[in-house]
C-alpha cells in the first residue's frame, strides 16, 4: 500500500486514468476505486446494451469479470496510444462475445464484413406507439421512442452493435476502434455505416414524418 494514495481531480482527462492505474499497480487501492467509479455506470450500461435483454441476466457476469481482468492486468497495462477507457471496454466486448457465442445468440457476418440481405426489422409497426393527435406527453413518445431504438440495436451483428456504441455512445474514434478491435480502419468504418443504415431502416419502420415533428 502505498503511504500517499493517489487523487485525482473530477474533472480530470483520459489521461488520468493512465496516471490512475499505474498508482493501482504501484498498491494503490484507492486508484483502482476512483477507476471504478469513473467508467462503473457507463460500463455495464455498455455491457448490459451488447448483450441484449436475451442474455441481460448475464450482464452482471461480464461486468465483474471485465474488472476482475483489469485487476490481474494491472501491473502489465499500458496505454499504447489507446485511451484506458478503449482498453477496458473492449475487454467487456470480447468477454460479451464469448457469453453470447456460448448461447447461441451470437450472428456472424456474413462472408465479406456487410455483404449482407437487405435489413427487415422484426415486430408489428406501430405496436403501442401514441399517435400524435392523442393527448399523450411528449416525454412519453420519446420514451417510447428510445425503448424502440433498443430493440433495433438488439437486431445488429454484435461487431457492429459494438462498433456503434464505441462511438455513438461513448465518443471513441473510428481509427481507435479499429485498433482495439484489431481490425482495419476501412473495416469498421464499414460497421459502422451498417449499424447506422440499419438502425435507421429499422426505426424509419415505425416512425414517420408525423411521429418525428411529435419530439420537443
Amino acid at each position: 500500500m502505498s503511504e500517499a494514495p493517489f487523487t485525482a481531480d473530477p474533472a480530470a482527462d483520459a489521461d488520468d486514468d493512465v496516471a490512475l492505474m499505474a498508482a493501482f499497480a504501484a498498491g494503490d487501492v484507492q486508484a483502482f476505486e476512483r477507476l471504478y467509479e469513473r467508467h462503473e455506470a457507463s460500463l455495464y450500461r455498455f455491457v448490459r446494451r451488447l448483450l441484449g435483454r436475451s442474455a441481460a441476466e448475464q450482464a452482471d457476469e461480464v461486468f465483474q469479470d471485465t474488472w476482475m481482468r483489469v485487476l490481474q492486468a494491472r501491473e502489465r497495462y499500458r496505454a499504447q496510444g489507446a485511451q484506458f477507457r478503449t482498453w477496458l471496454f473492449t475487454l467487456a466486448h470480447h468477454r460479451a462475445i464469448d457469453v453470447l457465442r456460448r448461447s447461441g445468440r451470437e450472428r456472424p457476418l456474413p462472408e465479406g464484413d456487410g455483404d449482407e440481405e437487405p435489413f427487415e426489422p422484426s415486430g408489428t409497426p406501430w405496436a403501442d406507439w401514441p399517435r400524435p393527435d392523442e393527448a399523450i406527453d411528449n416525454l412519453v413518445f420519446w420514451r417510447r421512442a428510445g425503448a424502440r431504438l433498443l430493440d433495433c440495436l438488439e437486431q445488429l451483428p454484435s461487431v457492429q452493435r459494438t462498433t456503434f456504441l464505441l462511438h455513438h455512445e461513448d465518443g471513441i474514434g473510428v481509427d481507435e476502434i479499429a485498433r482495439a478491435l484489431d481490425v482495419g480502419f476501412e473495416t469498421a468504418k464499414s460497421r459502422l455505416r451498417y449499424a447506422m443504415a440499419k438502425l435507421r431502416a429499422c426505426m424509419g419502420a415505425y416512425l414517420d414524418a408525423s411521429h418525428l415533428r411529435a419530439g420537443p
